[in-house]
């Protein structure tokens, strides 16, 4: 079976090659028209957009109707630019985000005696156009903010995403943790729930984060919960210059890069070599730190090549390993348990972008993925030692072709992968559990195709509607189908710039291949388990929001409401520590969440603060996989992540000097206190960094996380030891030295 299953993979990779092209969606599309004073087009302007932190630029000029167009504009933020011989020139801001078509209206002035650089208002609120929810995190933010540059942090989406959360070492947003992951557009398969605990990115080699988070277009299939869109750092930010990232801290931690970029007008290249460990890997079953060592190193390059005016080739790679220590409480670490987490993972995807014709871009994407976790459970006196060895492998591609045409921004495409899943399970028991000893292996294949149509079409200069199908196959252990269609709107309200948007759509997940047989399944049964087929979680999601922007700053809040069926989750066989996935029956998950960003202040100052107020509920028994969990009695009852609100503030400033400072204050409510219905007690916590630019290539920075060193129970869930208290107190001094080669 696996043999013919990789035989259709690379049918299909053949097939990529030879369709018709398409689009990534790490693209956006920018197009406007200038006028003069009199609201007359100009024909023959130049008009420039240019990255705003890096040399990446397109040059243009207007047809005779005053309109221009850049294709293939990356996610990120820009400024467009009209410099045209008697008028005074003009700068306007804007952000591109995936699949996006803003249109900017330019009205250029007389030039006068003594000409200045006239720059409009500042970008309007992320694609008023669409029906999508999401936010962008830039690389100078992810620098700045305490801590979030760390191999293993992801302060970079809890700090700036609305009901975006860390637990169980596991992040979780809008009440799950099933979540999609792309980089440079493409997609990052993995099917696989709570395996692995290791970051897939080093923070430090992004340049753009896109995350949405509800009122997904089609081209995004399964994951519900929140999609992810890496740009990876190019190489156009630098010019043959060079990084060392240095740092030491708080339980001997280190985390530690050095990164090379530059770039020609025709081909760019960035890669870096990371490495970090700490004696605070994971997050610990007590308020001692005991047996928690971990380590990673990693690496990653990106290039980028126009092989011709229309046509630009893209290559991103990385690969990492990651070694942890699972904590131990005092009674583990005196019993002599010494259990440890191996990690794996590796990707690679290429892009070949065409620009067939105007309005028109294509693009080939193929990809392949590995991922490994290997539990090994080490000696000490109890009645299970455990081992996994999970391995994974994605093969596939992505191919779509966009039309921009009149008022209608089209796509249909084809993404598709096969997976051959290799897992070792392990189990030596004492005598009171009646078995000397289990070691099973599994090999498993599967595959996934989906075909997408989406279409958003302004109907009115203040009225945009979206509206798409995504039709999933999947084949495995067993085989299913889903048609998810999508609705949206977005309504721009004149005079005001306020941008209502709504939408409804329904989501197929596929589930993973794991599934439980022989001996394992005997030793299951007598631990008092079964397990069922797990089937696909099946998601319906209506959503509501308004973006207002006022004087520089933006307001984001939205309301949203998921169903879902059979609703992925995992559980743990007995006290073996090792994990399976299950489904529940039904989930219920609602919130109200909020953002709000300002503009630079008195030329110093940035705040941004994030809310979520939500409700994360289950109901009926479990539908696939272990079925030890018995439900609450009565109707819903609460997830064991549930947390009804989350609030964090960050603020940064500027000072004289090459100065500065940043800081964020969170704020949880709780999570669920074992089975509930009561919640832990609030928390909060506090992170502060100052640096310094030291001359052109040095730069100092001294961080602190938790500064107030409160330990907290931070839930008792059933992942790696059973409950989880937070960081405590951690001091970082980080040198940066940056230079030229």
């Amino acid at each position: 079976m696996a043999k013919g299953i990789y035989c259709r993979a690379c049918l299909f990779l053949a097939i990529l090659c030879g369709a018709s092209p398409g689009f990534a969606t790490i693209f956006g599309t920018v197009r406007g028209v200038v006028f003069d004073p009199q609201h007359l087009p100009i024909k023959g302007a130049p008009v420039t957009i240019r990255a705003r932190a890096s040399e990446w630029s397109r040059t243009a000029q207007t047809d005779a109707e005053g309109r221009f167009e850049f294709r293939a504009v990356p996610v990120g933020e820009y400024v467009v630019g009209v410099n045209l011989s008697g008028f005074t020139r003009l700068e306007q801001p804007v952000a591109v985000t995936s699949g996006a078509a803003p249109i900017l209206q330019i009205q250029l002035k007389l030039a006068a005696v003594e000409e200045n650089v006239v720059v409009s208002s500042a970008a309007e609120p992320l694609d008023p156009a669409s029906s999508t929810t999401q936010s962008i995190v830039s690389r100078e933010e992810i620098a700045r903010t305490p801590g979030a540059d760390r191999s293993n942090s992801l302060a970079m989406i809890t700090n700036y995403v609305p009901g975006a959360y860390m637990v169980h070492d596991q992040l979780h947003i809008r009440g799950g943790h099933q979540v999609t992951w792309l980089i440079d557009g493409v997609p990052v398969p993995n099917t696989n729930i709570a395996s692995n605990v290791g970051p897939q990115f080093d923070p430090k080699d992004i340049d753009y984060l896109e995350v949405q988070r509800g009122g997904y277009s089609s081209e995004y299939g399964d994951r519900i919960y929140g999609v992810f869109n890496v740009v990876p750092r190019s190489g156009f930010e630098r010019n043959n210059e060079g990084q060392l990232v240095a740092s030491i801290g708080s339980f001997y931690q280190t985390n530690d890069q050095i990164s090379l970029g530059g770039h020609t007008k025709r081909f760019a290249y960035y890669t870096s070599v990371n490495g970090n460990r700490t004696d605070l890997g994971l997050e610990t079953p007590t308020p001692y730190v005991l047996h928690d060592l971990g380590a990673g190193l990693g690496g990653m390059a990106s290039l980028i090549f126009a092989a011709g005016p229309g046509d630009e080739l893209r290559l991103v790679t990385s690969a990492r390993g990651d070694h942890y220590q699972v904590p131990n409480s005092p009674e583990d670490q005196a019993a002599g348990v010494r259990d440890v987490e191996n990690e794996r993972d590796a990707l690679v995807n290429f892009s070949w972008v065409h620009t067939a014709r105007p309005g028109v871009l294509a693009t080939v994407s193929p990809f392949y993925h590995f991922n490994r976790a290997n539990f090994i459970g080490g000696a000490g006196a109890r009645p299970v030692t455990p081992e996994t060895d999970h391995r994974s492998q994605y093969a596939g591609g992505q191919v779509t072709l966009a039309a921009l045409s009149g008022r209608h921004n089209a796509r249909v495409g084809l993404m598709g992968f096969a997976q051959k899943d290799n897992a070792l399970f392990g189990i030596v028991a004492g005598d009171q559990m009646g078995l000397a000893g289990l070691s099973q292996r599994e090999k498993l294949a599967g595959n996934v195709e989906a075909l997408f149509l989406e279409d958003q079409c302004r109907v009115f200069s203040w009225l945009t509607v979206n509206g798409g199908i995504r039709l999933t196959h999947f084949a495995g252990e067993l085989t299913e189908n889903a048609a998810s269609p999508r609705a949206g709107a977005a309504i721009r309200i004149p005079g005001l710039g306020w941008v209502v948007r709504g939408f409804y759509g329904r989501y197929y997940q596929p589930p993973p291949l794991s599934t439980v047989s022989g001996p394992l399944l005997d030793f299951a049964l007598e631990q008092g388990f079964g397990f069922l087929p797990l089937r696909g979680e099946r998601d319906e999601q209506y959503e509501a929001g308004i973006a207002i922007p006022f004087a520089g700053w933006t307001l984001d809040t939205d309301y949203f409401q998921t169903r879902a069926r059979n609703f992925f989750d995992h559980d743990v066989l007995g006290n073996s520590n090792i994990f399976f996935p299950l489904t529940i029956d039904t989930a219920r998950i609602r919130g109200w969440e909020a953002a709000v960003r300002s503009p630079l202040l008195l030329r110093r100052a940035k705040l941004h603060l994030v809310f979520s107020r939500q409700f994360a509920e289950g109901r009926g028994a479990v539908s696939g996989g272990l079925t030890d969990f018995t439900p609450p009695e009565g109707d819903f009852f609460f997830l064991d992540h549930d947390q009804r609100t989350t609030l964090g503030m960050g603020f940064e400033i500027n000072f004289p000097g090459r100065a500065w400072a940043s800081g964020h204050v969170a704020y949880g409510s709780g999570f669920l206190n074992g089975d509930g219905p009561g919640h832990l007690p609030s928390h909060t916590t506090l992170d502060l960094s100052l640096a310094k630019d030291i001359g052109e290539r040095w730069s100092v920075r001294l961080t602190g996380l938790n500064l107030t060193g409160r330990r907290y129970l931070l839930d008792n869930s059933n992942t790696f030891g059973g409950t989880h208290f937070n960081d405590p107190r951690q001091i970082i001094v980080e040198l940066k030295y940056r230079f030229r080669y």
